[in-house]
């Protein structure tokens, strides 16, 4: 019985089990139902507040556009009312005039009067000439006109009430200087003369003098090289006054004509040979030579020494010297003596 009872129990509960798993299905897919229908309106939910949130930020972009318009509006009127008034101190200050006044005589609305003749233009003589008729107002081609009338302003600078006093001084200093100047002038000029007569001058004398040279050096040269030639030669014979003078030197046996290859000796006894050309070509009461045979061997020192001693007939020869054949045709030695204590003294002597 009590098995019967579980029985019947177990059986009415597997009844109301049965029954509640098919109210639940039930539940399930009316909730399955419900859940799809809600993703649906969640999903347009979502799209239109997407669409409501890109609206938004449009109108917000519009809505900045709108105010930055608006405030840059609010700056150039601000700019354009301070320039209004400052164009309408300027007019009362500079011109006296009121504002009113420009504009109803000068507006734009009134004709432009024909602008004056530019530098080297001739006006038409016919009055009703377009050029000589008021043109209406156009505001690029007055700025331009505008622009070079004052450039043109500019380029007058300010008026100076002293202008006539510094002129009147200006001119009289001008007029000193250009006194000045034409004296320098006539000097430069008396200057140029000058030495272009020095120049004539120094080049006859230098002509005569190289001349002369060139004569006595061939002849000297001769006597010191028997055989040899010698002779100058002028390096720019067009331009005396600037030329150089070369030295050409053969001694007997060579065919050698510039001094560097000549031997010490020869080197010697040419300059020796010009010096004396020069001694004979302008003669002087004196001459002082200084050891200028030193290099040179006993013939070519006999041979000096024969126009040592022709020089002596007209002239006076100091000579400093080693050589004791030099000192023979001296008429008169001087000299430093050491003695034995060691202290020089000068000594002379003079030779019959």
């Amino acid at each position: 019985a009590r098995l019967r009872h579980e029985a019947a129990v177990a059986g009415a509960v597997a009844d109301g089990a049965r029954q509640l798993l098919a109210h639940i299905e039930v539940s399930l897919a009316r909730s399955q139902r419900e859940r799809d229908a809600a993703e649906a309106a969640k999903a347009l939910r979502e799209r239109e507040l997407a669409d409501a949130r890109g609206a938004g930020r449009e109108l917000k972009a519009e809505l900045d556009k709108l105010t930055d318009s608006v405030h840059r509006g609010e700056v150039l009127g601000a700019e354009k009312r301070l320039r209004i008034e400052q164009l309408e101190a300027r007019a009362l200050d500079e011109l006296g005039v009121e504002p009113e006044g420009l504009v109803a005589e000068y507006g734009p609305l009134q004709p432009v009067p024909p602008s004056l003749p530019a530098e080297g233009e001739e006006l038409p003589e016919d009055p009703d000439h377009p050029r000589n008729q008021p043109r209406p107002f156009h505001r690029a081609e007055q700025e331009r006109r505008l622009k070079a009338a004052e450039r043109a302003y500019q380029q007058l600078g300010k008026v100076n009430p002293l202008a006539l006093e510094e002129f009147a001084a200006l001119e009289e200093r001008h007029k000193f200087l250009s006194e000045q100047l034409e004296d320098l002038k006539k000097t430069r000029t008396d200057l140029l003369r000058v030495v272009k007569e020095v120049d004539e001058r120094v080049e006859q004398v230098f002509t005569e003098a190289f001349r002369d040279t060139a004569r006595e050096f061939e002849g000297v040269f001769s006597r010191l090289f028997p055989g040899g030639e010698g002779r100058l030669v002028l390096t720019d014979p067009d331009d005396m006054l600037a030329t150089g003078v070369d030295v050409e030197a053969r001694p007997p046996g060579k065919k050698v004509k510039r001094l560097s290859l000549l031997s010490g000796g020869e080197r010697s006894l040419t300059a020796v040979a010009l010096l004396v050309a020069i001694f004979k070509a302008r003669p002087s009461p004196f001459y002082v030579m200084d050891e200028v045979e030193a290099a040179l061997d006993d013939t070519n020192l006999q041979r000096l020494i024969g126009i040592m001693r022709e020089l002596q007939e007209s002239s006076q020869l100091v000579v400093i010297t080693h050589q004791k054949r030099t000192m023979e045709v001296a008429d008169a030695l001087y000299g430093v003596s050491m003695q034995g204590d060691g202290v020089s003294k000068v000594i002379s002597q003079r030779l019959r």
